[in-house]
C-alpha cells in the first residue's frame, strides 16, 4: 500500500512540474535527492558497520552477557511466560541493549531472531504448526522495541552530522527524555493489556 502512495505522490509531483513549466526543477530535485540518498546510505553503512562490530566485540568479550544479567529482572518482569532458559531471552536482551545504546540497525538482527523464536514458542504452546495469532510476548516485544529507550541516539547523531549540524550530540538529553517517556508508556500499556 505504501508503494502505491509513494508512486502516486511522485506522479503528482512530476505532472504538476510538467503543467507549471517547472520540469527542470523536478529533474534537478531527483538528481539532488538521489545524490543525498547515496551519501547518507554510505554514511549510515559506516555507522552500522562500526557499531555492529562493537556489539560483536562486546558479545565475544562477555560485556553483553554482563549487561544481560543487569537487565534480566526487567526482561523477567516484561516476559514472565517465557521459559527461563529459552533462546528468545538472549535475542530480546541483545535487542534491548542495542536499542539502549542507540544502535537501531544493530538491534534489527537480534530483534528478528527474537520474534522468530517467540513465534516458534507460540506454536509449541498451542500445539499447532502455524499459528496466525501473535502471542502476548510477541506483542509486548514489538511494542517495547518500537518505544526503544535510547541513552545514546547514534543514528540521529549521524544524521545530524551528515547534514551539517553544529552540535550533532545536542539531541542526547531530549532523546533520553522522549524515549524514557515512550518506553514507560509502552510498559504500562503492555502490562494493562496482558494482565491475567
Amino acid at each position: 500500500m505504501l508503494n502505491y502512495i509513494w508512486a502516486f505522490m511522485i506522479l503528482i509531483g512530476i505532472l504538476y512540474g510538467a503543467f507549471t513549466g517547472n520540469i527542470s526543477e523536478v529533474s534537478n530535485g531527483f538528481l539532488t535527492s538521489s545524490k543525498e540518498a547515496v551519501t547518507l546510505c554510505i554514511t549510515m553503512l559506516g555507522v552500522l558497520s562500526f557499531w555492529s562490530g562493537i556489539m560483536e566485540i562486546g558479545k565475544r568479550a562477555g560485556i553483553i552477557r554482563q549487561m544481560t544479567k543487569l537487565i534480566m529482572p526487567f526482561v523477567n518482569f516484561l516476559f514472565p511466560n517465557i521459559p527461563k532458559n529459552h533462546e528468545s531471552r538472549e535475542y530480546i536482551t541483545t535487542n534491548i541493549i542495542a536499542n539502549i545504546l542507540g544502535l537501531g540497525w544493530a538491534a534489527t538482527p537480534p530483534g528478528l531472531k527474537a520474534m522468530e523464536s517467540l513465534s516458534k514458542l507460540n506454536e509449541e504452546k498451542n500445539g499447532i504448526k502455524k499459528v496466525h495469532i501473535s502471542s502476548n510476548e510477541m506483542c509486548t516485544f514489538l511494542v517495547i522495541n518500537i518505544s526503544s529507550l535510547q541513552i545514546i541516539p547514534m543514528n540521529i547523531i549521524a544524521y545530524r552530522s551528515q547534514y551539517g549540524s553544529i552540535n550533532p550530540a545536542a539531541i542526547v538529553v531530549p532523546a533520553i527524555i522522549a524515549t524514557s517517556a515512550s518506553t514507560l508508556a509502552a510498559i504500562i500499556f503492555c502490562k494493562l493489556m496482558t494482565r491475567q
